[in-house]
């Protein structure tokens, strides 16, 4: 059976306060979604943050409840950050199926559905069906697949205009000791990964149309990312993403004005974990 794990669809930064997240990513000049409830079960919250081909989200956790037990430990013991990337696919029950064969641990399947406010006033519904790898299959943070059942509910176009231009992932960075040998684990879990060796550090392509994952060893970081607090990062998961954008003279003028101390790189500017709530948010030129 062939490989049904087409690309990255989405991440996710965990946030000990949702609106305060709301708030720092605002003020860089994102446009986030209206305020979104899951279920009672699962206690959380998000924002999304939508590009044409996927996206990022700001998730936090409203209430304490025993589906959200292992987030709780997670934003205890790892600190707020860039925790998970989900993966494309196009049916969850049969991706695990698939990948099962193919000798690859899954686990946690779920469907959900959460209440979205439409352009106009009226609600409709986001549908979704996840499935997550085994923990042995993932050498750090989280990486699931999401099936959406309702994609016209979440990529509204009212929310595909950022004041900062931004325009689509460019790449999930993670801050790893032994970036040749988690990069073979994690090119595994794509039916196109594979390893490279990039400019920035270890590279996984992820697919066609897809951000790929950047493994950069501390010093590659600390050298790419001038004065970055690294220890303010997630542990043990992903240290940020870079962001394409349209004009990089616009979005550091959204830093400016927010009165965000950005970092220089060499491929464009950065907000520090401290302000991106655990992340390091990088724009470049699309």
């Amino acid at each position: 059976m062939s490989h049904p794990v087409k690309g990255i669809d989405h991440c996710y930064v965990l946030v000990h306060d949702l609106d305060d997240a709301a708030d720092r990513y605002r003020a860089m000049g994102f446009t986030l979604s209206p305020r979104g409830l899951h279920s009672e079960a699962k206690g959380s919250a998000n924002y999304t943050v939508m590009f044409p081909d996927d996206y990022f989200e700001l998730l936090g956790l409203v209430r304490a409840t025993e589906l959200n037990a292992n987030r709780r430990a997670a934003l205890e013991n790892q600190g707020q950050g860039l925790h998970a990337v989900a993966c494309r696919i196009d049916d969850a029950e049969a991706a695990a199926d698939a990948l099962a064969e193919l000798g690859i641990g899954t686990r946690d399947p779920s469907s959900f559905e959460r209440p979205v406010p439409l352009p106009g006033g009226d609600t409709g519904v986001a549908a979704f069906s996840t499935v997550a790898y085994a923990a042995e299959e993932v050498p750090l943070g989280t990486v699931f697949m999401c099936q959406h059942k309702t994609p016209e509910t979440v990529w509204i176009k009212e929310l595909l205009q950022h004041a900062n231009t931004a325009c689509g992932l460019d790449a999930i960075i993670a801050l790893s000791a032994r970036p040749e040998a988690d990069a073979t684990a994690f090119a595994r879990l794509w039916a196109d990964g594979k390893m490279v060796q990039g400019r920035l550090g270890v590279t996984v392509e992820t697919g066609v149309n897809s951000a790929p994952l950047v493994l950069m060893r501390e010093q590659e970081m600390t050298a790419h990312y001038p004065g970055a607090d690294l220890s303010r990062i997630a542990q043990k998961a992903f240290a940020g993403l870079r962001v394409k954008v349209a004009d990089l003279d616009t979005a550091r003028d959204c830093l400016g004005n927010a009165g965000i101390a950005a970092i220089e790189t060499p491929d464009g500017v950065a907000v520090p974990p401290e302000c991106g709530c655990g992340a390091i948010v990088e724009f470049v030129p699309a």
